[in-house]
């Protein structure tokens, strides 16, 4: 073979060499298939799952769980109010639709809200898990050896002394211990390093996030939570029943409602009557009785945010109005309805509107039975006359007054369907009329009478007013969890924000003229003015035990804290021969 082919096959050789070191862009090489490599599926569950488990998702999950929370505290929820969804569907007829096929009306148990819950769970999960184990090995482990060139590092001070170099060791040693380091002897030179809770603090962080989103999960799962208006003098008792509403999560049993009862005994509301906030509540609170199964009865009084706590249960106050009591008679005088009416306020100053059914008992003058409804439009302190409106100027009672519409009929509550207690179907009713064929409504002040045409009879507003309180009694099992957990996240995110991690090396090694050399060195993992100071104090602490030589004092002072600062990366000497050792070994670099 001549020298000429010789000199081809190397050049061949290394071209085929520098090919498969090639830099170059995949699809520009011959080697690889057009299309670039295929994935397959083991490795797209891979990328998905690294996907998934990235901070970046985790916090994209999260913004987005934070979103989906908006429209359920705007727009009404039927798991809260069935009322307030039927009004707003009635209002919006053109929205109504969109917003079922959004399920915007029952938000948290949406399809869409639930995938986003879930799939942060599992990103969390995911997040939490290699990181604890890296974290635990980062506890066995010691810290790193110190690195050939300290003055390289952001905060150096060095001094020499007539100590030995053990000596000086065992000393850093003791101090950097005594400031809670964890520290060993590595070689000629002490390692430390501080700082550990930082990355605990981030990971209680993300595990409080995984303990409130489970007690959340479990608070909609075993919750149960109703509501009840009683009248003063009238009790409640735990029971399915008694509630006028109830919603329950999936999970729970009605076995489980805690067995107690409660009457009310009064409701004290009082009023701002004078400036800016005149008519603003003052007081608001209700006195009530109440004994948890066949116990003794209790006394309690009720607020607002301050509940009435029986077992697991809480009862809330959320909620008050007027019902006055009205007496109505027959054709005949018979009186065939006498009781308090809870009207429902329609405005701040408790302006109130309801209906009056008489369903039994009723007969008109010939004897024949008949049903009779009232609406009823109830103001406590009446403001209007001669304008042809009324409306109520004050929440408390100072000049109440009713207006009322008389109507018979059917009211409807034979046909088998639920019906609305205070509102009045009026479909298959008639309005009563005067002698002069004029609708008969009438405005009435306590102790007035409305009497009915062609003797149907008479309806009295008495002179008593009775006064009225809603209440919300539930069970919610994870509240306690939620608080727990929102608590460790506050301290952990604490800790991770204001705790730094930082390493610290002190050298001593003898010098050529027989005299220690002492340098020390720190590190942060992160940016910080506190690390120079933390360094000139472990110094000044050093120099205790191993006091700066006497012509090293006379050239330049002790160290101070104020004399290190950060270094700037452009005052960092270049190395000379030997390149600096990584003060941080493999895989420990912060992510």
């Amino acid at each position: 073979m001549s020298k000429t082919d010789t000199t081809e096959n190397e050049r061949a050789g290394d071209e085929a060499a520098g090919a498969q070191l090639s830099t170059a862009p995949t699809e520009d090489r011959g080697d690889t298939p057009i299309g670039g490599p295929v994935l397959g599926v083991v490795g797209w569950i891979r990328w998905f799952w690294r996907q998934l488990t990235s901070m970046r998702v985790a916090l994209i999950l999260l913004f987005l769980l934070s979103l989906g929370a908006v429209p359920g505290s705007l727009i009404p929820q039927t798991n809260v109010d069935e009322l307030k969804v039927q009004t707003f569907k009635e209002a919006h007829e053109t929205l109504t639709p969109v917003y079922e096929k959004l399920q915007l009306f029952d938000v948290y148990s949406s399809v869409w809200f639930s995938a986003i819950y879930i799939l942060l769970f599992v990103s969390l999960i995911g997040c939490i898990v290699p990181r604890t184990w890296q974290f635990v090995g980062q506890l066995r482990s010691r810290p790193p050896g110190a690195p050939r060139r300290l003055d390289r590092l952001p905060a150096y001070t060095t001094w020499r002394t007539e100590a030995e170099p053990e000596q000086v060791r065992r000393a850093a040693l003791a101090v950097l211990k005594g400031r809670r380091f964890r520290a060993h002897t590595a070689g000629d030179a002490v390692a430390a390093e501080k700082g550990y809770l930082r990355e605990a603090g981030n990971l209680a962080f993300h595990v409080a996030l995984i303990v409130m989103l489970v007690a959340f999960a479990w608070g909609q799962l075993f919750k149960s939570e109703g509501g009840k208006l009683i009248v003063e003098g009238d009790g409640f008792s735990n029971t399915l029943t008694q509630y006028d509403d109830f919603k329950s999560g999936s999970q729970f049993g009605i076995d489980e409602l805690e067995p107690f009862s409660f009457a009310l005994d009064s409701f004290d509301g009082t009023y701002e009557t004078k400036g800016p906030q005149r008519g603003t509540p003052r007081t608001f609170e209700a006195a009530v009785r109440y004994s948890e199964g066949d116990g003794a009865e209790k006394k309690a009084v009720i607020r607002v945010n301050e509940p009435l706590e029986v077992g697991d249960s809480k009862v809330y106050l959320i909620a008050h109005g007027y019902a006055p009591v009205v007496t109505v008679k027959d054709g005949r005088g018979k009186v065939v309805y006498h009781g308090a009416v809870p009207l429902l306020p329609i405005d701040n100053n408790i302006t109130s509107t309801g209906a009056i059914k008489v369903m039994d008992g009723y007969r008109d003058k010939k004897g024949e039975k008949d049903q009779l409804g009232f609406q009823a439009f109830f103001v406590p302190t009446f403001a209007g006359a001669g304008q042809g409106t009324m409306f109520s100027q004050f929440p408390a009672l100072v000049s109440p007054a009713m207006a009322l519409t008389a109507y018979h009929g059917s009211l409807g509550v034979d046909s088998g369907l639920p019906q609305n207690v205070y509102q009045l179907d009026k479909s298959r009713m008639k309005q009563f009329t005067d002698a002069s064929g004029n609708k008969l409504a009438q405005r009435l002040v306590p102790g007035g009478t409305m009497t009915l045409p062609d003797g149907a009879g008479s309806i009295t507003f008495e002179k008593e007013i009775k006064e009225w309180a809603s209440f919300q009694i539930s069970q919610q099992p994870g509240n306690g969890l939620a608080l727990a957990g929102a608590v460790a996240a506050i301290a952990g995110l604490t800790g991770s924000l204001f705790i730094q991690r930082r390493r610290v090396w002190v050298r001593a090694v003898r010098g050529e003229d027989g005299v220690t050399v002492v340098e020390m060195a720190g590190l942060g993992r992160s940016e910080s003015a506190r690390l120079p100071e933390e360094l000139g104090d472990l110094a000044v602490a050093l120099t205790v035990q191993a006091p700066p030589a006497a012509e090293a004092a006379e050239e330049a002072p002790q160290a101070d804290p104020e004399d290190l600062t950060q270094a700037d990366p452009e005052d960092v000497p270049e190395p000379a021969e030997e390149p600096a050792e990584d003060p941080a070994p493999s895989g420990e670099a912060d992510k």
